[in-house]
C-alpha cells in the first residue's frame, strides 16, 4: 500500500460518511414529506455540501503525488473531513416532528454549515497553494470557478434573507458543472 492509498483510505472513509449523512438526511426528509415541508433552501444546501465534498475528494486525488505521509497531513485531513461530516449532519434535523417546515431549521443552521464548508475550502486552497504554488491562480477559469466561491459563500453566511442565501447557493452549485465543462 502506498502512502497515498493509506492517507486516502482514511480521508475517503470520512468523506464517504459525510456524503452518507447528507443523503441519509435527505432520504429521511423525503420519507417525512407528508408531515414536514422541505423547502428550496434546505435542498440547495444539501446539494451544495454534497458537491463540495465530492470536489474535495477530487482535489485529494489531484494532489496524491504531493501529499507526504506525515502526522500533519493525517491530522489536518482528519480535521477537515470531520468538519465536512459535521456540516453534512447539520443540514437536516434529527427529529422532523419538531419542525413542520425545514425552512425554519435552515434559518438556524445554514451559517454553521456554510462556515464549516468555508473553513474546509480555505484549508484546501492553502494546502493547494503550498504544494503547487500560485501559478495559474489568476486565469479566467480560476477567477470565476475558484475565487468567486469565497465572496459568495461569505455573503451567504452574512445575509439573513433566505432568498439571497438561496441565490448564493445556486451560484455556488453552478460553479461545479461550470468548472467541469470549462477547459
Amino acid at each position: 500500500m502506498s502512502a497515498f492509498e493509506f492517507i486516502f483510505s482514511f480521508f475517503g472513509l470520512l468523506l464517504g460518511l459525510a456524503l452518507a449523512e447528507g443523503l441519509g438526511g435527505l432520504s429521511r426528509a423525503l420519507k417525512a414529506s407528508h408531515k414536514v415541508r422541505i423547502g428550496w433552501a434546505t435542498a440547495l444546501l444539501g446539494i451544495f455540501v454534497s458537491c463540495d465534498v465530492v470536489t474535495f475528494w477530487m482535489y485529494g486525488w489531484a494532489l496524491r503525488d504531493l501529499l507526504p505521509l506525515s502526522w500533519a497531513v493525517l491530522f489536518g485531513g482528519f480535521v477537515v473531513t470531520a468538519i465536512y461530516y459535521v456540516a453534512a449532519s447539520l443540514i437536516f434535523p434529527d427529529d422532523f416532528d419538531e419542525w413542520g417546515d425545514l425552512d425554519r431549521y435552515f434559518d438556524k443552521q445554514y451559517r454553521k454549515v456554510l462556515g464549516a464548508v468555508l473553513l474546509c475550502n480555505i484549508a484546501l486552497m492553502a494546502t493547494t497553494i503550498a504544494l503547487l504554488g500560485t501559478h495559474g491562480l489568476l486565469s479566467p477559469k480560476v477567477l470565476v470557478c475558484t475565487w468567486s466561491f469565497f465572496p459568495v459563500i461569505l455573503l451567504a453566511i452574512l445575509v439573513r434573507d433566505r432568498r439571497m442565501v438561496g441565490a448564493c447557493l445556486a451560484w455556488l452549485i453552478l460553479l461545479y458543472p461550470l468548472s467541469a465543462v470549462w477547459h
